[in-house]
């Protein structure tokens, strides 16, 4: 029963797609080509440069977390879908959050190591105490 269980829980893991583990592939907004304005030096925590680009036909301006780029630098920022106004905050492309390919077949294989673990816990109390047999 208890190994029943543990592949029942395998099973829908598998098919609960990268979503389980808080791997998403999807793009969270449009990448667009972008210009330092103001850069920030890497001293100390939470720099963000001030950067400006063109957003659905209109000059933007952003705050992208990061630091170390230079005036006038060009690089590549994903803005989020349906920014309007003066405050958007970009990020970088090659700087995605939580982007780890490792992280599904890692999360799949201590899944497996938990439920085997637990199934043999359970063969354990069910069978009882081996008592020494004495000649």
């Amino acid at each position: 029963m208890a190994a029943g269980v543990g592949l029942l829980v395998i099973f829908l893991a598998w098919f609960a797609g990268p979503g389980l583990f808080g791997i998403t592939n999807e793009n969270q907004g449009t990448t667009v080509k972008a210009e330092v304005v103001e850069p920030a030096p890497c001293t100390g925590g939470g720099a963000t440069e001030k950067v400006k680009f063109e957003f659905g036909g209109k000059p933007m301006e952003g705050s992208l977390n990061g630091c170390g780029h230079g005036q006038g630098e060009h690089l590549e920022v994903v803005v989020p879908d349906g920014a309007s106004g003066d405050a958007v905050s970009v990020h970088a492309t090659d700087a995605t959050v939580g982007a780890s390919d490792a992280r599904r077949p890692l999360g799949l294989a201590l899944l497996v190591f938990s439920c085997f673990a637990g199934g043999m816990y359970v063969f354990l109390v069910l069978r009882g105490p081996r008592v020494p047999v004495t000649a």
